[in-house]
């Protein structure tokens, strides 16, 4: 089965970028990643660039109406996924657990649609 693991974390509760804790916190993610990859579980997996570069797009009367940044206004924000072919649910939480930001942040784990067309 499929799930997406979508990482959110709070951008000013992560490790700042040129430190001992950054260096160790991609060093954690590389880890991860390897990991995942080799064990075939990884379908596909991104970090997301800072959300001040996302663009929010809505169709009101015919129109297209684009936003900058995200449309959520919360603390968290969306900064990356994994996609994986687990077993079922309880691997894929044991997954998501593994992922660096969980301890400063979030992974909600939801899974892909099968519409059939394998």
């Amino acid at each position: 089965m499929q799930y997406m693991l979508l990482i959110y974390g709070e951008e000013s509760k992560e490790p700042k970028y040129g430190t001992p804790e950054f260096d160790k916190y991609m060093g954690d993610y590389f880890a991860f990643t390897t990991k995942i990859g080799e064990s075939g579980q990884m379908l596909a997996g991104e970090g997301l660039q800072d959300r001040t570069t996302a663009t929010t797009v809505s169709v009101r009367n015919g129109k297209v109406e684009t936003v900058d940044g995200p449309f959520a206004e919360t603390k968290e924000q969306l900064g990356g996924f994994y996609l994986v072919e687990v077993k079922d649910l309880d691997e894929a939480t044991a997954l998501a657990a593994e992922i660096p930001t969980v301890k400063h942040g979030r992974v909600e784990v939801r899974p892909v649609m099968d519409y059939g067309n394998k």
